[in-house]
C-alpha cells in the first residue's frame, strides 16, 4: 500500500476556482492503474465526437470532469511538501489562450470657429472673372470680370502667375479664409472649360463660386450680387453652367455696362472700350464690388450684402 495524492473541489466558495483540496488516501495500485487507463480512453472517445477545441474545453470545465482533466493532462501528480492546505491545480496552457481583438478608436468632431487656440479649416472659395484673353480686349466692356479679379489681387496681395485647366490663376486668402483667383484663358464662350475642371480639382463646392462678368441689363457701373440666378443669355455665363452640369446655384457678381446706345451692334458695344466718364463710375464700382466680395467671402450672404444691393439699385437714383 502507498500513499498517494487525491484531489477533489474545495467547498470553500470564497477560493479560487482553480484551487483544489489535498487529502491523502491508500489505493491498490493495480486498481488505480486500471482506473486511469479507463478514464483516458473514456476522455480520448468523448473528445473525439468534437470537432474544436472550444466544445473540448466546454465539455473538460464541466464540475465533475474538471478536476479529471487536469489530473489526466497535467502528466503527473503533484506532490505537497510545504503544510498549507491548498494547492494551485494548473489548467492546460491551450485553455489559457484566447483571441484577443485589436480595436482602435477613432474620435472625429467638428471644432467651432471660437475655439481658443485652434485653427479653423476654411473652405476654398474660387472667384471667377469672365473675359477675353489678349491685349486687344484689355479695357473693353465684356473684360470687367478680368478688371476685377485684378482689383481683387491688388487688394489681397495675390500674384496671378500660374496657369491651370486653361486658365491664370492665383491662389492666397481674404483674412483665414483661401480663395482661388482664376481668369479663363480660353475666350468669353468657352469660360466653362477652366471653371468646372478648377471646381473637381479643389473641391470648391457650388457655393463657393464667384462668377463675375459684365451684365448690359445694369446701368453702367451699378454692381449685384446674387446667390444664384440664370444665364441672361450670356454665352460665357451659359457655358460654366453647362459645365458644372447644368447647375445655376452658385453666386454671381454682376457689373453693369449699360445697353448699346441706338441701334448699336451688341458685339461692336461689348468689345469697346469706356468714355472717361463711364471709366470713372467703373472704377468707383469695382472698389464697391471688392469690398462686397471681402464681406461674402467672410461671413456669407447677410443683411450687408443686401443693403449693399440697395445702395447700388439706387447709386444714380437718389429717393
Amino acid at each position: 500500500m502507498v500513499y498517494l495524492w487525491k484531489i477533489s473541489p474545495s467547498s470553500s466558495s470564497k477560493q479560487s476556482a482553480s484551487c483544489c483540496r489535498v487529502r491523502p488516501t491508500a489505493l491498490n495500485i493495480s486498481g488505480f492503474w486500471l482506473c486511469y487507463c479507463y478514464l483516458c480512453l473514456c476522455l480520448h472517445l468523448f473528445a473525439s465526437t468534437y470537432s474544436s477545441l472550444r466544445n473540448l474545453e466546454e465539455f473538460c470545465s464541466l464540475p465533475l470532469l474538471s478536476t479529471l482533466w487536469s489530473f489526466i493532462s497535467g502528466s503527473m501528480l503533484y506532490a505537497v511538501s510545504a503544510p498549507k492546505p491548498y494547492i494551485s491545480s494548473p489548467r492546460s496552457y491551450l485553455f489559457q489562450q484566447r483571441h484577443l481583438v485589436s480595436t482602435r478608436l477613432s474620435v472625429r468632431a467638428s471644432l467651432p470657429d471660437n475655439s481658443n487656440g485652434v485653427k479653423v479649416e476654411y473652405t476654398p472659395w474660387l472667384i471667377v472673372g469672365l473675359g477675353n484673353p489678349g491685349n486687344k480686349y484689355h479695357g473693353t466692356r465684356h473684360n470687367v470680370g478680368f478688371e476685377m479679379i485684378d482689383q481683387i489681387a491688388r487688394a489681397e496681395g495675390v500674384v496671378m502667375n500660374t496657369i491651370q485647366s486653361k486658365a491664370l490663376i492665383g491662389i492666397g486668402c481674404i483674412k483665414d479664409v483661401p480663395i482661388l483667383l482664376a481668369k479663363p484663358q480660353a475666350y468669353m464662350n468657352f469660360s466653362g472649360e477652366s471653371v468646372g475642371p478648377l471646381a473637381a480639382h479643389y473641391q470648391v463646392p457650388l457655393r463657393h463660386i464667384i462668377l463675375i462678368y459684365d451684365e448690359m441689363s445694369l446701368p453702367n457701373g451699378v454692381v449685384r450680387l446674387q446667390p444664384k440666378g440664370g444665364h441672361g443669355h450670356h454665352n460665357g455665363v451659359k457655358n460654366v453652367i453647362d459645365h458644372l452640369d447644368g447647375c445655376r446655384e452658385f453666386p454671381r457678381l454682376c457689373i453693369g455696362i449699360g445697353n448699346p446706345p441706338g441701334t448699336m451692334d451688341m458685339r461692336a458695344f461689348l468689345l469697346q472700350k469706356f468714355s472717361s466718364t463711364e471709366r470713372e463710375q467703373i472704377d468707383a464700382a469695382l472698389e464697391q464690388a471688392n469690398e462686397a466680395v471681402r464681406t461674402l467671402v467672410l461671413n456669407g450672404f447677410n443683411r450687408s450684402i443686401t443693403r449693399f444691393n440697395l445702395g447700388q439699385k439706387y447709386k444714380y437714383n437718389k429717393v
